[in-house]
């Protein structure tokens, strides 16, 4: 994968940019207004550049507008390639599979959840403020009256030889 070959992370930095820049100017497809690059990642072969993408927009409807993106995507498919290919100067460009990236919405999801964890942490916290002890405060057994605090003066012990 990309990681252990820098070239491929180059190329992959590369493919990210020209893909991102140039979709809405050379494309000119209303389908694709809301498409956000997150990321690129090519084989060490240069041969697959997987380009991960997500869609940011009006809540409600992105199951429909992913649909309407996924499919302009694909029909620039050849269109991008070749832009690629002419801006990188590479003797092959790698084919482009587009992946949907879910790791937005994902995240939106586990802000969410913090958000309710967070909400029911104050709630306890306003809770333990009032709260008063069932018992004693002090629930341990404590025997003050007992007399082994004195000191033992008055206690002889013999010893046998």
């Amino acid at each position: 994968m990309q990681g252990t070959n820098p070239r491929a992370a180059r190329i992959a930095a590369l493919i990210q940019r020209v893909i991102a820049s140039n979709m809405e100017s050379t494309l000119h497809d209303k389908r694709l207004a809301n498409v956000t690059i997150t990321d690129v990642t090519v084989t060490n072969d240069l041969q697959l550049a997987k380009v991960y993408w997500t869609t940011l927009g009006p809540e409600g409807h992105e199951e429909g507008a992913r649909k309407r993106a996924q499919e302009a995507l694909n029909q620039a498919k050849g269109r991008l390639r070749s832009l690629v290919g002419r801006k990188a100067g590479l003797r092959l460009t790698p084919q482009l599979q587009f992946i949907f990236d879910k790791v937005p919405g994902e995240a939106h999801e586990i802000d969410d959840i913090l958000m309710v964890a967070r909400k029911r942490d104050e709630e306890l916290a306003r809770m333990r403020a009032n709260a008063q002890y069932a018992g004693e405060a002090d629930p341990y057994r404590r025997d003050d009256d007992d007399d082994d605090d004195e000191p033992m003066d008055d206690v002889v012990v013999e010893v046998e030889e």
